[in-house]
Order: structure tokens, then C-alpha cells, then sequence
């Protein structure tokens, strides 16, 4: 794996993680997402050169609550952040920010962050783009081309999602056992509603539907690292790999659909069926 693709693997990997510890500090999408994508652009500069950080996801947080407190700072006309108050982007990677993040906060971070995304007051088709825009982090254009809209068409879904989110005043306290409960199922049945708009589709849409299948598997895996005994996020995660395990056998050469019995089962991957 070239550096490059490594650093974008781990920003991947740690968005979620990261996004909800700065929507829980912040308390506004716009801005945790604004300060996610400053550590983003500081990592990129950063880590070519210094190394990879010890935990990437802390590293993230925390160059981006700095630059977060800034921003909000300079639009409130206060001055900046005092240096001895930050956390440098310029750590290396022995620095001890892995040891200041509050691991306690982990779960409930991400769960908050994948509940607000598919929160009630939403259509389905606004859950599915701003989760896929908040904790993916697929751009609006992979999304519109997924979705077969326009561009300006998913941007506008994007931000009136948002704004319904800001305007329901969705809570950000760390839920309890029962709520915790009811939120779970709330996000996989998201997650499979993200699956549904990949799977659900004709062999000419196929190709740029497949990455929504791709991220509900990604989203699913998620959630089992986080719940690994949840009888519900189990099956979810089986079923959303059984069913795209079968993917390049679904259609024939002419694009039509093939029947479970008659699909050539040598296409199938063994490597997704083992793990569901």
C-alpha cells in the first residue's frame, strides 16, 4: 500500500470515530465537520513527514477540536486558542494523545453520530444521503451518482437533512440502556435501508449503485465491533454479506437477471460468505 493510500485509509477508518467525538464537543454538524476536514488536510501534510501517528483517530480529534475552537473563536472576534492550550500537529508519533482521549466515550460517540444522521423526522432517502455524506464521508458527487440525481440536487438534500437535524433539537447527552436500545435498531435499520438502495437495481445502475452496498457492509461492521453480542446488528451484518456475496452473479450478459438456482455460484464470494 503506497503512503498515500495508506494515510487515506486511516482517515477512513477513524471518521467515524472522530466525527462523533467533535459533533459532542461542538454540538453542530457544520462545524465538526468543518473540523474534521482541517485535521484531514493537517494529516496530509503532517504525516508524510513525521510518520503515522500511534492512534490516528485521537490525532485527528484533536488537531480538530483546535481548529474548530478557532474557527469559532475568530467568528465570535475572540483571539485564538493559546499554544499551550492545543494539542501540536506537529506531534510525532509517540506523542501521548491516544493516552487524553476518553476511550469511555467511544461507543456512545459513534452510536449519537449514526442516530442523528437517521433521525425520524427524515425521509428515508435524506437519512441514507447525509450518512453517507457525515459518516462515510463520500463526497455529494459519489452520492448524487449513486443516487442518479443531480449534483445541485444532493447537495440541496444534504443541507435541508441538516437543517431539519438542527431545527428538531436533537439531544447530544450520552443516551441510556433502553434509549441506547431503540437507537440501535433505529441505525441498522438505516444501514440496511442504505444496502436496499445498492441492491435494489438493474444491471445498467449496478455499477454506480454498488458502492451503497459497499458502505451499509462498512457501516455494519461498525456497529458489530461496537455491539459484537447484538443478536440484531449480527444478523444484519450475515444478511447484507450473504446477499452481496452473490453480486457479480445477479446478471447475465445481456443485463438481465439471473435466478438464485441459475447463477454460476463460482462468481459468488466465498471470502463474504465465510464471514456471514
Amino acid at each position: 500500500m503506497t503512503e498515500m493510500a495508506w494515510i487515506s485509509s486511516a482517515i477512513s477508518a477513524a471518521r467515524p470515530q472522530a466525527m462523533g467525538a467533535l459533533l459532542r464537543y461542538f454540538r453542530d454538524l457544520d462545524t465538526a465537520e468543518e473540523a474534521f476536514q482541517d485535521a484531514c488536510l493537517r494529516a496530509l501534510k503532517n504525516w508524510p513527514q513525521n510518520g503515522p501517528p500511534r492512534d490516528p483517530a485521537a490525532w485527528l480529534i484533536f488537531v480538530g477540536r483546535n481548529s474548530g475552537i478557532d474557527a469559532v473563536r475568530k467568528r465570535a472576534k475572540q483571539a485564538p486558542m493559546p499554544e499551550e492550550d492545543q494539542v501540536s500537529d506537529l506531534e510525532d508519533a509517540e506523542s501521548d494523545i491516544a493516552e487524553r482521549l476518553d476511550g469511555a466515550h467511544y461507543r456512545d460517540d459513534i452510536l449519537r453520530l449514526l442516530f442523528i444522521c437517521c433521525h425520524p423526522d427524515l425521509p428515508a432517502t435524506q437519512q441514507i444521503a447525509v450518512a453517507l455524506r457525515i459518516v462515510s464521508g463520500l463526497t455529494v458527487k459519489q452520492i448524487a451518482r449513486a443516487f442518479l440525481v443531480g449534483e445541485s440536487a444532493m447537495e440541496q438534500r444534504i443541507t435541508r437533512a441538516k437543517a431539519r437535524i438542527a431545527d428538531a433539537g436533537v439531544p447530544f447527552e450520552t443516551p441510556g440502556a433502553v434509549e441506547r436500545s431503540e437507537r440501535l435498531a433505529a441505525v441498522a435499520a438505516m444501514v440496511y435501508l442504505v444496502f436496499n438502495e445498492g441492491y435494489s437495481t438493474n444491471s445498467g445502475e449496478a455499477p454506480a449503485r454498488a458502492p451503497l452496498c459497499e458502505e451499509a457492509i462498512r457501516l455494519a461492521r461498525l456497529l458489530l465491533r461496537l455491539f459484537q453480542t447484538e443478536p440484531e446488528i449480527m444478523g444484519l451484518t450475515a444478511l447484507l454479506l450473504l446477499q452481496h456475496a452473490r453480486a457479480p452473479a445477479r446478471f447475465d450478459e445481456s443485463g438481465e437477471i439471473v435466478l438464485l438456482e441459475d447463477q454460476d455460484r463460482s462468481l459468488w464470494s466465498r471470502k463474504m460468505i465465510d464471514e456471514g
